[in-house]
């Protein structure tokens, strides 16, 4: 199946993309994306759609180190319950160790792999979004990130020995060399940085040796049976492609990269089927938005892809025991009270 990524690896896209002159809400739209899910970063979504809207944000915008922009708005928390053993390990070699096993719970797209030598250490990222996909913006996005929480662990000092990128270089590498440093270097056998060996021996300036082993413990309850990340992902498609009428299983298998048949035989697996898994999905979805003022009950009838309100009513009855108006009116009662 195509891997996926989670919504945080768009943060800051909004704000960033104003900053630049440009509505960000067409760009979304025209990737099949809601707006409002910039707001959920655990939501999931194909890792090559997030390519495809930064290379095309960047072309719109003309600003060739928009990935380095973005990386610079990233907090340390965006890598989610990640973030909190990455940051408790107690040296960098260790931190960084963690973080390659842990990389699939927040971005299935990018792999770090950790070379070392007497001397030197190179920290590789290599991107694989399950299609052929220009990925400039991805690369440097994913570099400049690493770059930042190397800098986390070892302090705002810190320096690489060279960074690393296969694409060409841009009309202007000041921006590059603002960010990383003088030793950037362009059209290069891998993405990655390099730095001294004897730094992944340095203690990580983040870490609280009491809280390690809760961190620890806490990440490990968080791995996912194999089966719930076939439904997770199912899902999270489901989720991604209803606002646009686009939900088939024809779609979502697709964008996973299999056929149909293979979907629905996941699902069987895990004890589900397409239509529960979306009946699911409906149901959540409904209870944010009726609950919600922001849109009104014949959009939302269309954002969960009903053939029209009556049918859309009907089915919230079925689910809920009450009519999607006596639902809002519940709601602001008990908002009012």
């Amino acid at each position: 199946m195509k891997p996926l990524a989670r919504y945080a690896s768009l943060y800051g896209y909004a704000d960033l993309t104003r900053s630049l002159g440009v509505d960000p809400i067409p760009l979304l739209r025209e990737r099949g994306l809601d707006p409002a899910s910039l707001n959920l970063q655990d939501r999931w979504l194909p890792a090559v759609t997030v390519a495809e809207l930064l290379e095309k944000t960047a072309a719109v915008c003309g600003c060739d180190d928009f990935g380095l922009r973005l990386a610079e708005r990233r907090r340390f928390a965006n890598l989610g319950p990640l973030s909190l053993a990455v940051r408790e390990e107690p040296d960098v070699r260790s931190a960084l160790h963690m973080l390659a096993r842990y990389q699939h719970a927040y971005n299935e797209a990018v792999w770090t792999r950790l070379y070392e030598t007497d001397e030197l250490a190179t920290l590789r990222v290599e991107l694989d979004c399950g299609e052929p996909v220009e990925e400039r913006q991805s690369s440097e996005l994913a570099v400049a990130a690493l770059h930042r929480l190397l800098r986390g662990f070892l302090g705002p000092q810190w320096k690489p020995v060279a960074v690393y990128f296969q694409h060409r270089p841009p009309k202007s590498t000041a921006p590059h060399r603002k960010f990383f440093g003088p030793t950037v270097r362009f059209d290069q056998e891998f993405a990655g940085i390099e730095f001294a060996a004897s730094e992944l021996d340095l203690a990580n300036k983040m870490s609280d040796p009491l809280l390690r082993p809760y961190a620890q413990r806490f990440l490990q309850s968080l791995e996912p049976p194999k089966d719930a990340v076939v439904v997770d992902r199912v899902r999270s498609l489901i989720e991604l492609l209803l606002p646009i009428g686009r939900c088939s299983v024809e779609q979502v298998a697709r964008s996973l990269g299999v056929d149909r048949r293979t979907v629905h035989r996941r699902l069987a697996e895990s004890g589900e089927t397409y239509s529960s898994v979306l009946n699911a999905a409906r149901v959540d979805l409904a209870k944010r938005m009726v609950g919600s003022s922001r849109y009104s009950l014949t959009e939302i009838a269309q954002l969960l892809s009903f053939s029209a309100p009556s049918n859309f009513s009907r089915w919230f009855r079925t689910q809920f025991g009450c009519s999607p108006r006596q639902w809002q009116d519940e709601k602001q009662r008990a908002g009012g009270a």
